[in-house]
């Protein structure tokens, strides 16, 4: 089954997990949309279940896809490297890599991977918030790889002197007080929270928070009052905790004593993590590592993460018997 199956088949599946969006994927692929959505079930057929969904988010994957997706990733990103001269004798993997992440929990294990493939590569690691600051340092020969966010839809700008490759695409989630009246629901809408008030991260220069302001606005509400707060991930919690607010985390979230980490019911929100990085100045060896390291590490961080599992087993069953 799986022979029948081409590199040209998992790369398109790798669009549509990037895009969210049949039509951003054929635009991507220089193909037809109905070209694309033909291909897709076809390979649905091949593999037995649904790989995507389509929603009020877009086309997102199924608990099942997710695993594929992982899966293929991992084949095109070691299909690159076929064919191509080694550049780390022209480039040296014993040099300083400059190496940013924005707030992600991927960072740590991401380093330990890639100095195990990489046991020469150095590294000088940064943490910079703003997706759109991290774009601005690369394209400026202070930063040469990084991990950064953006939203579906609100792909990051940058010159052709950056590359740019989908990590994961996730939904977003909300921490809320153990003693919430909406902590024993399995999802939380957002409008049982329109009388919350919300911590938010400020101005990621890639759409947040813009995107939250967009679901508060289509769940009927604008919170009265909104924490700007960008620090200790522990504080936030014992803040929460505390009854002073609710707050939007990413799906990996481990809550601490006294939160509880809930789905937004519709999945309203979603966040992309992308890898950047300088063509020029990033060796081909060392992309394709920290890309394995990072979809290893978020693969082995979400399987930690039980809400999310629970959220996927309810929301993401195949539709095919």
């Amino acid at each position: 089954m799986l022979m029948e199956l081409e590199l040209r088949h998992l790369r398109m599946l790798c669009t549509i997990a990037d895009t969210m969006s049949l039509g951003r994927t054929a635009t991507a692929l220089g193909c037809s949309q109905p070209a694309v959505s033909s291909q897709l079930k076809r390979i649905e057929r091949l593999m037995g279940e649904d790989l995507f969904v389509r929603g009020s988010a877009g086309v997102t994957p199924t608990r099942f896809g997710v695993e594929v997706v992982v899966q293929a990733r991992k084949v095109v990103a070691l299909a690159n490297l076929i064919g191509r001269p080694s550049t780390a004798g022209r480039h040296g993997t014993d040099r300083v890599l400059r190496i940013a992440a924005t707030n992600t929990p991927v960072l740590p294990g991401l380093l330990q991977r890639a100095r195990t493939v990489l046991p020469t590569l150095t590294t000088q690691v940064s943490s910079v918030y703003s997706s759109a600051e991290i774009i601005r340092l690369i394209e400026d020969d202070k930063l040469d790889i990084a991990v950064a966010v953006d939203y579906p839809g609100r792909e990051l700008g940058h010159s052709d002197a950056v590359g740019r490759r989908g990590i994961v695409t996730e939904p977003s989630f909300v921490a809320l007080p153990a003693a919430h009246p909406a902590s024993g629901q399995l999802d939380v809408s957002l409008r049982d929270l329109a009388e919350d008030a919300w911590f938010l991260t400020p101005d990621d220069g890639a759409g947040w928070p813009g995107v939250c302001y967009d679901a508060f606005q289509a769940a009927g509400f604008t919170p009265a009052t909104v924490h700007e707060f960008l620090g200790d991930r522990d504080q936030l919690q014992r803040m929460i905790a505390d009854g002073l607010g609710v707050s939007v985390v990413q799906a990996t979230c481990k809550p601490n004593p006294g939160v509880v980490v809930k789905p937004l019911a519709g999945t309203p929100l979603w966040c992309r993590y992308v890898l950047v990085w300088h063509r020029e100045r990033v060796p081909d060896e060392v992309t394709e590592t920290i890309f394995g390291a990072a979809l290893t590490t978020y693969e082995e961080l979400i399987g930690r993460a039980a809400h999310f599992q629970a959220w996927a087993a309810r929301h993401y069953r195949t539709t095919r018997t």
